[in-house]
Parts: C-alpha cells; sequence; structure tokens
C-alpha cells in the first residue's frame, strides 16, 4: 500500500519523498487525441499554458478547437485537466490506491499534459500533492528551504516564483510519483511528450473556516449567543476594549468552535461542498425501498456519484452521513459502508438503514449500476 503508517509519521506535511516504480497505472488512460478531444468539451475545465508565447507565461481557459491545439508549437506548452478523475472511471480508479489517506481530503486527480519542455514554471502549492508520472519523462527541481525568497513575478497571468534556487533534482519516468508536502518550492519540465497526474489535497484555510461557518451559524441557527459584559465599575480611560473583554469575546467565540458544539456539524456539510465543480443531479424517477431491494437482489450495485463528496461525522453519540452539503442521519455501520466506494459495492439488499440509501439515490449522491 502506497499510504502506511510510516509514511505519515516520516513524510507527511514533513518532507518530499519519492517512490520509484510504486504506482499500478490503469491498463487503458487517455492519450493525446482522446486529451485534446477532451480540451474541446465546455464541461470539462481546462488551461493552455505557454510559456513563450506573446507574453511570459500565458494562461489561456478552454474549450479549445482542434485547429487551435494543431497550431501549438513542438515544445514549450502544457495543457491542463481538472477533475479527471470524475470524467474518466479508469483514472479515478487509481485513488484506490491511495486508501490509506482520509479520502475527504482528496480534491481531485489533474492531468498536466505537457511536450517537451513543457512546464507550469517554478511554483508553491498551499497543500499536499501526489505527482504520478503516467508516460514520457520530467525532471523536478526542488527546494525546501523554509527562509528562500517565495514573491512572485510581477504582472503574469500565473503565480511563478521570481528567485527558483533547486537543492535537488529528480527524474520521474512512468509509475515513479513524488509526494510533495505544502509550501515546498518545485519546477517540473518535460523531457519529452508525456503526462503527469497529481493527485490534490484539499486544505482550506483559516479565512475559509470562519467566513463559511459565520454563515452556516446565521443561517441555520440564528443569531446565536451574543456578547454580554461582567459587572462594570467606571473607568477612566472608557475607550479601552482591556483584556478581560477580549477574554470574553474568545469565550464567546469558543463555545461555537467547541467538539460538541455546532462546529462538527458544520465541518460535515462544510468539507462535504468544498470546492464542489458540480451540483449532483437527482435520477428521472425517485426510488422507494422496495425498488431498491429488488434491484440489490437482482444484481445492481450501488456506486458513488463522482461528483459528489461524501464523508462521515460521529456527533453525540450518533452518526451522519454528509453529502455534498446535506445532513443524513444513520448508523455507524450504514455511514462507514456508504462512504466507502470498495464496500458500498459490496452492500446487498439486507443493508439496514434503506431508506438513508433512497434519499440518497434520489438526491443523486449514490446510483444503481445495473448488468447490462
Amino acid at each position: 500500500m502506497l499510504i502506511n503508517r510510516a509514511f505519515f509519521r516520516d513524510y507527511w506535511q514533513k518532507k518530499p519523498l519519492v517512490l520509484r516504480n510504486a504506482v499500478n497505472l490503469p491498463e487503458t488512460h487517455p492519450g493525446k487525441e482522446a486529451l485534446f478531444s477532451l480540451a474541446g468539451d465546455e464541461n470539462i475545465e481546462s488551461r493552455l499554458v505557454l510559456e513563450h508565447g506573446e507574453r511570459p507565461w500565458e494562461v489561456h481557459f478552454g474549450p479549445f478547437t482542434s485547429a487551435e491545439l494543431e497550431a501549438l508549437p513542438n515544445s514549450g506548452w502544457t495543457i491542463l485537466f481538472q477533475d479527471m478523475d470524475k470524467h474518466l472511471p479508469e483514472v479515478g480508479s487509481l485513488l484506490e490506491q491511495f486508501r490509506g489517506m482520509p479520502r475527504w481530503r482528496i480534491d481531485d486527480i489533474m492531468i498536466s499534459y505537457a511536450v517537451d519542455k513543457g512546464s507550469v514554471g517554478p511554483h508553491t502549492d498551499e497543500y499536499d500533492v501526489f505527482l504520478i508520472q503516467a508516460s514520457g519523462k520530467r525532471l523536478w527541481r526542488i527546494d525546501t528551504d523554509p527562509e528562500a525568497d517565495r514573491s512572485l513575478v510581477a504582472n503574469l497571468d500565473m503565480k511563478i516564483l521570481q528567485h527558483f534556487e533547486a537543492e535537488q533534482e529528480l527524474l520521474l519516468e512512468p509509475g515513479d510519483m513524488l509526494y510533495l508536502p505544502p509550501g515546498i518550492a518545485h519546477h517540473g519540465v518535460a523531457l519529452d511528450t508525456g503526462m503527469t497526474w497529481s493527485i490534490g489535497m484539499r486544505a482550506p484555510s483559516a479565512a475559509d473556516l470562519f467566513q463559511a461557518f459565520g454563515e452556516w451559524l446565521a443561517e441555520e441557527r440564528g443569531e446565536g449567543p451574543r456578547y454580554t459584559d461582567p459587572p462594570l465599575t467606571a473607568r477612566n480611560e472608557s475607550a479601552l476594549l482591556d483584556a478581560p473583554a477580549i477574554t470574553r469575546f474568545c469565550n464567546l467565540a469558543a463555545g461555537e468552535l467547541a467538539f460538541d458544539g455546532p462546529f462538527a456539524e458544520f465541518l460535515g456539510h462544510f468539507l462535504s461542498r468544498y470546492r464542489l465543480a458540480h451540483e449532483p443531479a437527482p435520477p428521472e424517477e425517485a426510488l422507494d425501498e422496495s425498488t431498491l431491494r429488488t434491484a440489490l437482489r437482482d444484481g445492481a450495485v450501488l456506486r458513488q456519484n463522482p461528483w459528489t463528496r461524501m464523508l462521515w461525522i460521529r456527533i453525540n453519540t450518533q452518526a451522519a452521513v454528509f453529502a455534498a452539503g446535506k445532513r443524513y442521519a444513520c448508523s455507524e455501520e450504514t455511514a462507514a459502508a456508504l462512504c466507502d466506494p470498495q464496500r458500498l459495492a459490496h452492500v446487498s439488499e439486507g443493508l439496514r438503514d434503506r431508506a438513508i440509501v433512497c434519499d440518497l439515490l434520489n438526491d443523486g449522491h449514490l446510483y444503481l449500476e445495473r448488468e447490462p
């Protein structure tokens, strides 16, 4: 298994790691023709990065026409495709090799298709990333110096580091993987035509959390408790916000952030929606428990909608599944099964909490895959 206790102990959010020939790539995956076709799809987020266009480091957003792609030079460009794990099941199957990772932390698999000398420039990411070489060769140069200058080149379409001095170089070939913690400066350059698949990890900032939490509190719970004064006495410095008042404000906020308070439920709503690209669509016809039971008995398999995000939380000794921001109360056994794609596929008609399963199906978070 790629992700194990030793990895978390020695490398996770600590230092880079290279694993040679460690990833089992799908037997079939998209090549140039398929990717160029995807680049013309308006439903797919794609970006073209030119290092030497009309100005340095240009970025253009898709969809792109065949004529535009065929007119590209022989070197110095890259096309990036987001959410390929949702669009292409064969790419999404790669995530099964990362079962040791909390699934709610995984954002997407991005495919980077680059020709010779193609790159997106030296930069840093504010999240963990696994860089997997799927075809061709790419030379990665990295700098782990926490004191290095991380200022950006001005007036560019992209965040490119103004100063970058690599402390090591790593050549990745098909099947090799490079893990990078947040904040590590890196620069990957294609040595020939090839693909790099990157697994990005969701990492909301404190600003993301507090802004979303305040909005959620106001919508779900009203104004909540309000600041109150301790016994007051007349004072000379009437405009001073003193330490006791600041402490009471801290306690007011901390009360909402307590483990047994609303914050845990908010996290379920927030993280299951964070960076959600599409809203799950319900089926054309609603299913009831009888229909579900019959379908499972006849060999149908439950699957997660690849565009939804599901996780579960224990809240006050009870379990709840959260899918794309919506809460579904159920047993721990059901929650654990529903949120694990492998276990979900082996759920039978004897599953408890079938009403919850029907709700998830009718809201578009699950679907039934029937035998042809």
